[in-house]
């Protein structure tokens, strides 16, 4: 009989695993791999998911729950919109070489799968919506323009991480706000 109240704890510590998973592997990643990670079958980790690539997504659920919390967390603060916005991109938790990894991954995968893709242009959208918004309040005189850069820069500072396997959080707002000047 299963323990009541495991599955949401088994699904996180699967999500959990998937992102290590990847960051390691990238898509060449086994549910087995993952199963292993997270303590747990790799029939268990199939009745919690589908596959590898439901896995994968909600992982990348996770990762954007977490960038969500984060931008909340630095507007909170009473701080800029845009400065918390890219404060939050580069944390340090949402720019652990893993979770660069796996939005190198995403990104790859939002070709593939239909929910990836849907998840990507959410996340797009909100990102320059939010940044249009703080390029308003400070009065920039083209804010669409200029968060289409800022978003740019953003996803390119991640990929250069990914590739470099470097994550520097602290180089990273330096450059990208090194724009707004």
């Amino acid at each position: 009989m299963p323990k009541l109240g495991m599955q949401p704890i088994r699904r996180q510590a699967l999500v959990n695993a998937a992102i290590a998973q990847v960051g390691v592997h990238g898509m060449d990643v086994t549910v087995a791999q993952i199963a292993k990670q997270a303590g747990v079958s790799t029939a268990l980790a199939h009745h919690y998911f589908a596959g590898k690539a439901d896995m994968f997504d909600h992982a990348m659920r996770h990762i954007l729950r977490e960038y969500g919390a984060a931008v909340r967390r630095e507007l909170a603060g009473g701080g800029d919109r845009v400065q918390a916005i890219v404060a939050a991109s580069f944390a340090p938790e949402n720019f652990r070489s893993d979770i660069v990894a796996a939005w190198l991954t995403f990104y790859v995968q939002a070709h593939k799968s239909d929910t990836a893709a849907r998840l990507l242009r959410i996340y797009q959208g909100r990102t320059r919506s939010n940044l249009r918004l703080g390029l308003r309040e400070r009065g920039h005189p083209d804010p669409a323009g200029m968060a289409e850069t800022l978003a740019a820069l953003i996803d390119g500072v991640y990929l250069r991480a990914a590739l470099s396997g470097r994550a520097d959080p602290d180089a990273a707002i330096a450059q990208v706000m090194e724009v707004m000047r």
